[in-house]
């Protein structure tokens, strides 16, 4: 493995589109571990796409294996697979929310303590890392990466704490921000959720071996039962022999990211209680009550708006159509885009379907904004089409903030809703009509009366401003911007 290759960007990415996170996947008890972790970890593909890893632990040995890239380009290696012996293993499928990309900050990270191996892998965001980092390197902690995960580690080490549940916990009353940890020791695999469970992590059983992993999708692709959804604040630590609870941080009122609902989450996933894809539907169904559309079609802009537009339609009463087809096989190009060709860059992931739209008034429905760049060339893919009037409604509030909690938002003036009211919104769109879902509208979307001012049931920054954690490298001056929690040049 080498690190002196760096992540494929695809050169007709303009970076209009909200960055998935990460996604984890732990087992224990199960012969063919890393098997089911790899399976695992394509089910949560969507959740990172640049890099992947697996750490299994044989009895004997810690076994890993890491790469850039999507799963199958790292995982259906014979040879690679046979290495990752044993019946306990964690992998973890990366987008980069701080630090490089570069292979030492490809997770699960691995170190070696006076008790033993540990591995990591975290999804989320940790908001004071950086100012962490500095106090750990005073203290004559050498770093390995750049990522924010690997402040865990040290704290670990230099905690002064006996046991090690007493030294993870130690560590976790430290760090500040949003995550899910999936670990694992000699002897255990182990799960830590942020105190107000702004990141999703769940429990699940296939026979005899335990399973932790970021949504239920993951657990359908191996067979697996969910059993419940860790809960914020929680540490759970499996053995062979039990699976014991600890709760260490006081009750806090749970802020969980309701992103996830409206993109992030894959929709046959269940989460938090609720499934992806119904609670989208009703999110259409709400964005048709709040803002109807006099027209003849509903299109969806695939994939993330489908659920959404089903409901918009089916509210509405308006036909849905596939007036615009994806293509599923893109993948990541070398080909470099000139001037002439850069705005067909939208084009290798949709076509319009003419027949559905040639002479109709149509109403695209799609999951949300940021930039507002690719929205553009959809829509006046649309209007070539021959679409003769084009209006958009989108199923989340006006993306006005940036992410600080593990999703990769653009800085304020990257932000389309940061810079312009509704009316120049949709100017700039190029659309007839424009209209986003309320706030309040979504929160009973998903099954709240409202957004309570003094007690949210969600975190909604980037539509509010309401952050519910500490910012403290950003208020410190030390974290400009999500990708920057460290200036690295890549190598």
């Amino acid at each position: 493995m080498s690190e002196t290759l760096p992540a494929v960007t695809d050169p007709f990415d303009d970076g209009d589109h909200l960055k998935e996170e990460c996604g984890v996947f732990g087992i224990l008890g199960d012969s063919d571990a890393a098997a089911h972790t790899a399976l695992g970890l394509h089910a949560l593909q969507h959740r990172g796409q640049e890099a992947a890893g697996i750490v299994s632990y044989d009895g004997r040995q810690f076994n890993s294996h890491r790469g850039m890239g999507h799963v199958s380009e790292n995982f259906n290696n014979e040879s690679v697979m046979a290495r990752l012996t044993g019946d306990m293993a964690v992998g973890h499928t990366r987008y980069a929310t701080t630090g490089a990309t570069i292979l030492r900050n490809v997770q699960p990270l691995f170190a070696e303590f006076d008790f033993g191996g540990f591995a990591i892998g975290h999804n989320g965001n940790l908001t004071n890392a950086l100012t962490l980092r500095k106090e750990l390197q005073k203290r004559g902690c050498l770093f390995q990466s750049t990522s924010d995960t690997e402040v865990v580690t040290h704290l670990i080490a230099i905690s002064e704490e006996n046991t090690f549940e007493d030294r993870l916990v130690d560590a976790l009353r430290q760090i500040e921000g949003a995550y899910s940890f999936v670990c694992m020791t000699n002897t255990a695999l182990i799960g830590a959720r942020d105190p107000l469970g702004v990141r999703p992590l769940v429990l699940g059983k296939l026979d005899r071996a335990w399973i932790l992993c970021s949504e239920t999708c993951a657990l359908d692709i191996i067979g697996a039962e969910f059993v419940r959804d860790i809960e914020p604040g929680e540490v759970v630590i499996i053995t062979r022999d039990e699976v014991r609870s600890l709760k260490p941080f006081p009750k806090q009122h749970p802020r969980f990211c309701i992103f996830e609902y409206i993109y992030f989450a894959r929709p046959d996933s269940i989460s938090e209680g609720h499934s992806v894809y119904e609670v989208r539907k009703h999110i259409g169904a709400q964005l048709a009550e709040e803002s109807p559309c006099d027209v003849d079609v509903v299109v969806p802009v695939p994939d993330s708006g489908v659920p959404a537009a089903l409901g918009f339609a089916a509210q509405s009463g308006i036909p849905f159509e596939y007036g615009i087809i994806r293509n599923h096989y893109v993948g990541r190009t070398f080909i470099q885009p000139t001037d002439k060709t850069r705005h067909l860059g939208v084009k290798r992931k949709h076509n319009p379907n003419k027949e559905v739209l040639a002479g109709k008034r149509v109403v695209l429905v799609d999951d949300s904004i940021v930039r507002g760049t690719t929205s553009i060339k959809i829509v006046e893919m649309v209007r070539q089409a021959g679409a003769t009037e084009v209006h958009l409604r989108v199923a989340a509030p006006p993306t006005a903030h940036p992410c600080f909690f593990g999703i990769d938002t653009p800085d304020y003036d990257k932000l389309l809703a940061a810079q312009h009211d509704l009316a120049g919104m949709a100017k700039l769109l190029g659309v007839d009509s424009l209209a986003f879902i309320s706030i309040d509208g979504l929160y009973k979307a998903v099954g709240e009366a409202r957004r309570e001012s003094d007690h949210p049931q969600y975190c909604d920054a980037c539509f509010t401003g309401d952050y519910p954690l500490p910012l403290t490298d950003k208020n410190a001056g030390s974290q400009p911007k999500q990708l920057s929690l460290l200036s690295e040049e890549r190598a």
